[in-house]
């Protein structure tokens, strides 16, 4: 009698085990993509750091964003015309152009190896990018080669 109790309940907690699912694995991959969105975020705070230094608002302008979504970072950056020299009262804030640059270089790579389905690193890679625009415009205009 004992025995058809004990598999009774060990019946019961099979079934309870089968039906639950068992312990649930995560999705592979998940804590790659985890990290590379962290990594996004830090890259981004700091770009908007450069930003506020560089007396600029914290954010791109919205309707800026959009034609970034699939423009190469290196098209962003032109902005002066080739050659121009940046005086020394422009340093700081072309030094900062610079910096917020490289960090929209860096978030675009990311933005990349997590995949061209992911809306929301693409669209920090796009907002980085006018970002990038707006301080390199900044820089010219400081120095003179604006367009």
């Amino acid at each position: 009698m004992r025995s058809i109790g004990v598999a009774i309940v060990l019946g019961i907690g099979f079934a309870l085990f089968i039906a639950c699912g068992g312990q649930q694995l995560p999705n592979p991959g998940w804590e790659d993509r985890l990290h590379k969105a962290n990594e996004i975020t830090a890259l981004w705070t700091q770009l908007r750091e450069f930003r506020r230094q560089a007396h600029m608002p914290l954010d791109p302008a919205p309707q800026q964003v959009p034609q970034w979504l699939n423009r190469p970072i290196q098209e962003a950056a032109k902005v002066c015309p080739e050659g121009h020299t940046v005086p020394t009262t422009c340093n700081d804030v072309c030094n900062l152009s610079d910096d917020i640059c490289d960090n929209a270089e860096r978030i675009c790579v990311i933005a990349d190896e997590l995949g061209k389905s992911d809306d929301w690193a693409q669209e920090k890679c796009a907002s980085a990018k006018a970002s990038c625009r707006e301080a390199k415009q900044k820089c010219c205009s400081c120095s003179g080669g604006a367009p």
